[in-house]
């Protein structure tokens, strides 16, 4: 049974009805994709002691004392001893065997196997004390995605399955004081734990290949699972951790620069570290305790290394290789199969609860009754019926909703609904609008909301007769009864003093200081609005915009320029009085382009000339916002401010700065300082421009500390954006700050919005993230909202849900077009409920998680020292990880980390964000680009924070196998040891893009790529990569410009060659690996989740 897309019911209208004309319809559901290829997760772990002393080597181990082995255990290869229970185990990503290993829990030694469990959660079992004399495997075979016990493999088209588990992670994790660290290649063994003498583990030879065992019962390959019953405060050999995220103790070195980090054991060159530093304990087991035992899979230094903290075993065996880091959760394996089963069949939303393909797939969506994905998604597609269930789960319940997200080609806008001047259908009590959910009664002549179930009557000019369904025959030719999507014509009752809006206004304000004049941009900038004036943005088929246009410059003054249309010369007016701003005039400083293009073109060759000359580098700030706002105000329109500023501004004049940096207050109970605003000016300013409906966007071009985050609060309150150009050259960065100012200008904005989301009895909105100020409690004030910003919105319970008619989300956007027509663009979604935690598991989608997370914690910054923000992350991803394992995971060994299927990637995920310039800075990043990355993250939407938090490296040039000309390059994990020093990658994050280049890269693929003829020819910190006529060249530059197309800003491109110093900035993106901030590898923290997890369940 597909545990996301329930069998499809009746259709949620009925029966099929006349097709609604301009979409399709199709089956509810969609058809199954096919089959997702079995995943290569190996082995999780290396071998480990067991818990008494490991019969000498090559000496055969005599059979259990207690019971019989079940027939299906793994037959082990020749030669090979075995250390845990049931053999060595495999990873899979869901069960690739129908005949899966059955498990025995820890409380019943050996015995019948265990019935499969479907789905249901079970109960956590006791584990019993250790068995007296069998040792059998501890190959830690953890990642058993099933659960460990047999299970029916899903049926295709399936994005998830069952739960995923890791092998014990851990060791014992007790409560020490200071963390010691070790060399990762040099472990010292297990201390004593228990009055258990030292072990050490017997030569063995390399584990076989996945999947690779033959078990007598089924002849077929079986999947194992991690079993190894442990007596208490005992634990596994386990991953290698060098500390956490957060642990204030000294660093764990890094493996020695060219250790490979994959395949067979070689000898690696002797250790680069110091000693082991005074004062600190040594760590067991990489974990996050006193003395660490043999690191499982990780090579000696050489031969003899010493050992600490041990009793004298047996002579030191040959150490097994490295754990390799394919055994655990892939994002790039988990995006590539949710592209191959849910890619090719369009998502159709007719169905309630279904969770949609990853933000990472291409699809497209069938609107039949709920918002597409591409408008709203949420955390959980599946909510619990009661809060208390909702605590016990500590999953948050959000949506991210992107109300005017612009949509592929292939899919329909919105349609625009006109009831004329009775204005939309409305319920009288909870005013929700409208929509597919509401249901008609007695005939067609009431209707009974769906979110306060209060009945009213149907006005008779909408009334309608009901088919033997119970449903308006009507019902397909009404957009807000059959989709989830549309707009309505608002009347003048939802006007802003009752009248209708005239059409908004563009206000362009340029910084003519000496640092705007001194890097040619104040020319650069008058050049392109020349042209870009021609492209304001335009409702439907219009000839022009509607928009109207003004201009200002400053610096320590305001010049208000006249362009009206009958003057031949513009005029300029002074105003020195910034402390009392006016606007000198009304007539001919707000003017139709095409009106007055000849005058327009005049100002704009003039003011480069005008202020070549000045040497003034004192600027104003905030009386141009209040100047902006107020010609609006006086224009009675709505509009945006367009800021081009360079300078910190501490001219006398109110919003005055001064310079406050101070990198001494990181992590320090004053950092949130640093992300607060300097003085309360600027938030009393927004305050006003939303009123007027005036949005800001900010253009930033600094050469040093302009305190972003203060002049990004008006931008951050009114919906704007701030765009940022450290150091801003012509050369190097006027394609990237056109190419944005072009979008920011064309972009399709609302002006002067309210949002309001609505959602039946049982829950409530209770907590807004984003860009957008908040009068009240419930009401979203956006001065203008574009189709890059999103509103996250997060749920509690206020009542009881029940299952039969799930939870149901109604958002409303109140909004003037840029053509000044004020509308009501509705989305509606309708959630299942669940009485069952496991269902709630099976219905999450993480991405959308990890987006709800990091703005939760971006905005906790503010009130909370950074520690604190990091440490409730780690506590609330771990208490999310605990409650899934005591009531939905199989019964299985302590030892065994068990992630939901839908959530595996969770800890990863939440990995990157805490390494996060925000929360984690290295000594490179300055207090700006911490606030400039906090105000952008408020805002993005899912597809945004997914390779924001987790980059996108991309195989270029590859020496083993050549890439298709045409085909996307599937990418690679986010780690150096996927780094080849003979191929060329690329790296994106939405933000940037850096060309990798290996040192030893073929001569005739740089001269292909960069024509120079070696590989020290290259330009280090190349920005751009020469037009050459040749296949390669050609595909690179064009894969380039695809991904920046589909990016919200231009990503600049950085060539990084191999050992150069810019290369240190390239692996600060590889978020897989330490970073050099302190912050933890993805399988030091894997380990340290597993450690919190235990401790929450004892």
């Amino acid at each position: 049974m597909n545990v996301n897309q329930s069998a499809p019911p009746v259709p949620p209208f009925g029966q099929n009805q006349p097709i609604y004309p301009g979409y399709h319809q199709s089956s509810y559901g969609g058809q199954p994709g096919p089959a997702a290829p079995a995943t290569p997760y190996g082995a999780y772990n290396g071998p480990v002691p067991g818990y008494q002393q490991a019969p000498p080597q090559g000496v055969p181990r005599a059979p259990p004392s207690s019971g019989v082995p079940p027939a299906s255990a793994a037959q082990v290869p020749c030669g090979q001893t075995t250390y845990g229970q049931f053999g060595q185990g495999d990873i899979q990503n869901g069960p690739s065997s129908t005949a899966q290993m059955q498990r025995v829990p820890g409380s019943q030694q050996f015995g019948p196997p265990l019935a499969p469990v479907v789905s249901q959660p079970a109960v956590l079992q006791p584990y019993g004390p250790p068995p007296t004399s069998t040792q059998v495997t501890a190959q830690l075979a953890g990642m058993q995605i099933s659960g460990a016990v047999a299970q029916a493999s899903p049926p295709s088209g399936l994005g998830y399955g069952p739960p995923t588990s890791l092998a014990s992670a851990s060791g014992n994790f007790p409560n020490s004081g200071p963390y010691g660290s070790y060399p990762q290649s040099q472990a010292p063994p297990l201390s004593q734990a228990q009055g258990h003498p030292g072990v050490q583990p017997p030569l063995r030879s390399a584990p076989p290949l996945a999947s690779s065992f033959t078990s007598p019962a089924s002849g077929g390959p079986q999947m194992l699972s991690m079993t190894g019953l442990l007596p208490p405060g005992q634990g596994f050999g386990s991953l290698p951790v060098n500390q956490a995220n957060h642990v204030s103790s000294p660093p764990a070195p890094a493996l020695p620069p060219g250790t490979q980090m994959t395949g067979p054991p070689v000898p690696p060159p002797p250790p680069m570290h110091p000693p082991q530093q005074p004062g600190y304990q040594l760590q067991q087991n990489g974990s996050f305790g006193p003395a660490r035992g043999p690191q499982p899979n990780y090579e000696s230094p050489y031969p003899g290394a010493p050992t600490f903290g041990s009793q004298p075993g047996p002579p030191q065996p040959l150490p097994p290789k490295r754990l390799d880091p394919d055994t655990i959760p892939s994002p790039i394996q988990v995006i590539e199969d949710d592209r191959n089963n849910r890619g090719s069949e369009p998502f159709v939303t007719g169905v309630r609860g279904q969770v949609p393909p990853l933000v990472t797939t291409n699809f497209l969506v069938k609107d039949q009754g709920n918002a597409s994905p591409r408008y709203i998604r949420c955390t959980s597609y599946n909510i619990p019926c009661t809060s208390d269930m909702a605590k016990q789960a500590q999953v948050p319940l959000a949506a991210v909703i992107k109300p005017l997200a612009r949509l592929p080609p292939e899919e329909a806008s919105p349609y625009v609904v006109d009831h004329g001047e009775s204005g939309p259908l409305r319920c009288n009590r909870c005013k929700a609008y409208m929509c597919p959910l509401m249901t008609f009664i007695e005939g067609g002549r009431r209707f009974q909301c769906s979110f306060c179930s209060c009945i009213n009557d149907v006005p008779p000019q909408y009334f309608q007769h009901l088919d033997h369904t119970g449903k308006r025959v009507d019902a397909y030719d009404r957009p807000e009864l059959s989709l989830g999507s549309y707009e309505f014509l608002a009347t003048v009752d939802y006007c802003k003093n009752n009248k209708f809006p005239s059409p908004p206004a563009f206000i362009f304000m340029i910084d003519v200081s000496y640092n705007a004049i001194r890097t040619g941009l104040v020319r650069l900038l008058c050049e392109e609005l020349k042209s870009l004036l021609d492209y304001l943005p335009r409702e439907g088929g219009a000839e022009e915009s509607a928009i109207r246009v003004g201009f200002v410059t400053y610096n320590k003054v305001l010049h208000f320029y006249n362009v009206k249309s009958s003057l031949a010369q513009p005029q300029m007016m002074v105003v020195s009085d910034v402390a009392d701003m006016f606007v000198p005039l009304l007539d001919g400083f707000l003017v139709n382009v095409s009106e007055s293009r000849a005058v327009i073109t005049s100002l704009l060759d003039q003011i480069p000339e005008m202020f070549a000359d000045t040497r003034e580098t004192e600027t104003v700030f905030a009386p141009v916002i209040q100047a902006g706002m107020e010609a609006l105000k006086a224009a009675e329109c709505a509009g945006k401010l367009f800021l081009f500023h360079t300078s910190l501004p501490i001219a006398e004049a109110p919003g005055k700065l001064k310079n406050r940096d101070d990198r001494k207050l990181i992590n320090t109970d004053k950092e949130k300082t640093l992300f607060q605003p300097q003085t309360g000016t600027y938030q009393t300013l927004a305050k006003e421009c939303v009123a007027q409906g005036c949005c800001v966007d900010l253009f930033l071009f600094p050469s040093q500390y302009v305190d972003v985050a203060t002049l990004s609060v008006v931008p951050q309150l009114t919906g704007g954006s701030v765009y940022k150009y450290a150091c801003f050259q012509v050369e190097n960065d006027q394609e990237r700050f056109l190419s944005d100012l072009r979008r920011d200008v064309q972009k399709v904005v609302g002006f002067d919005a309210v949002m309001r989301v609505r959602t039946s009895t049982g829950i409530r909105a209770v907590d807004f993230f984003g860009a957008f100020y908040m009068s009240n409690t419930t009401d979203v004030e956006l001065a203008g909202l574009d189709g890059d910003k999103t509103v996250t919105v997060e749920f509690k319970h206020d009542d009881r849900l029940n299952e039969e008619n799930g939870a149901l989300l109604q958002c409303a956007l109140l909004y003037t077009s840029c053509a000044g027509q004020r509308r009501l663009r509705i989305h509606n979604l309708a959630l299942n409920c669940c009485t069952q935690l496991a269902d709630l598991y099976r219905n999450c989608e993480t991405d959308t998680l990890i987006n709800y997370m990091a703005k939760f914690a971006y905005r906790a910054v503010l009130s909370s020292p950074v520690k604190t923000v990091r440490d409730t992350l780690i506590t609330q991803c771990a208490q999310i990880l605990a409650c899934y394992r005591k009531n939905c995971a199989s019964p299985s060994s302590a030892g065994q980390l068990i992630l939901p299927e839908c959530m595996k990637l969770l800890p990863v995920y939440l990995n990157c964000v805490l390494k996060s310039d925000v929360l984690q800075p290295g000594a490179e990043v300055t207090t700006d680009d911490r606030a400039y990355v906090r105000q952008l993250v408020s805002s993005m939407d899912v597809a945004e924070t997914n390779v924001f938090f987790y980059p996108r490296l991309l195989p270029l040039v590859r020496t083993k196998s050549p890439l298709d000309s045409t085909a996307e390059p599937p990418a690679v994990r986010a780690s150096e040891e996927r780094l080849s020093s003979g191929d060329i990658y690329l790296l994106e994050n939405g933000l940037n893009l850096f060309v990798w280049v290996g040192a030893s890269v073929q001569q005739g693929v740089v001269q292909s790529l960069f024509n120079v003829s070696s590989f020290s020819q290259i330009t280090s910190g190349l920005s751009v990569l020469p037009v050459l006529d040749n296949p390669l060249s050609k595909k690179v530059r064009g894969l380039v410009d695809s991904l920046r197309a589909q990016r919200m800003r231009y990503m600049k491109l950085i060539v990084v060659k191999q050992e150069d110093k810019l290369e240190t900035l390239f692996k600060h993106f590889l978020v897989e690996d330490k970073s050099l901030s302190g912050g933890a590898s993805y399988v030091d923290f894997l380990c340290h989740m597993h450690k919190e997890i235990r401790q929450l369940l004892s």
